[in-house]
């Protein structure tokens, strides 16, 4: 069905009377911070031990506003024989808010989730080249940052988090395995000796057993004398 003609225009004006009729509200800022929302694009924060010097959000930056600079440093082995390595090390983060549009590109592309959006927005300079913030000004924006939404509860696990939670469950497994070990060994250790079950002695192999030496004969009482039978008994002739 086709509207009517003049359908938009009464709509219009439908607005128009609503809001004629709501009572006007002003904020009394400075004195009243306002109350935005959480995802306010007011300034970008650094949160420097993420950062690898990739240089993803230079290059992508549309307005050419971010500036990088670092070294490189040699990494010993950590295991012997091993090679060594070599890494990047930030020395410079500076991003020129003069020339910022709040487009986001950089924090979206970055892969290591060192950029993050701040709702601060008081950082007004009298003069323009101060807008230009260094990596010490975009770490302290970095603590005024929201933490995130909650997740769905209905929603998957990430596996970042599912990772870590493996790698915990291991290590707590590992460790009480390690008390366990320790506990049986120091019970056995404090357990007396006499409760162990007595050892019947061996024969040493490397003497062959020696025989004992005989006894002499002990001296016994003295027997009477057997009478000869040749001779006569006595008071006989």
């Amino acid at each position: 069905m086709a509207p009517f003609p003049g359908s938009g225009l009464a709509k219009g004006l439908a607005v128009t009377l609503r809001t004629m009729t709501k009572k006007t509200v002003t904020e009394q800022y400075p004195d009243t911070q306002p109350d935005l929302p959480p995802r306010t694009r007011g300034v970008i924060g650094l949160f420097e031990e993420n950062c690898t010097v990739c240089m993803l959000c230079a290059r992508e930056c549309p307005d050419w506003c971010i500036y990088i600079d670092s070294h490189k440093e040699t990494v010993p082995a950590a295991a012997p024989g091993g090679r060594e390595r070599s890494r990047n090390v930030l020395d410079r983060f500076a991003i020129d808010f003069s020339l910022c549009m709040y487009c986001g590109i950089c924090i979206e592309v970055c892969p290591f989730d060192a950029l993050f959006w701040s709702p601060e927005f008081e950082y007004a300079e009298t003069d323009i080249h101060e807008l230009t913030h260094e990596r010490d000004k975009l770490r302290e924006w970095m603590w005024t940052v929201p933490a995130p939404p909650a997740l769905d509860p209905a929603a998957e696990e990430p596996k970042e988090i599912a990772a870590a939670h493996k790698t915990a469950e291991k290590l707590a497994a590992t460790q009480a395995a390690e008390a366990a070990e320790a506990a049986q060994a120091a019970e056995t250790m404090q357990t007396p000796e006499a409760a162990a079950p007595a050892e019947t002695p061996r024969a040493n192999p490397a003497k062959p057993p020696q025989p004992e030496p005989a006894k002499p004969p002990q001296p016994g009482p003295a027997k009477p004398a057997q009478p000869d039978p040749t001779e006569p008994p006595e008071g006989q002739s």
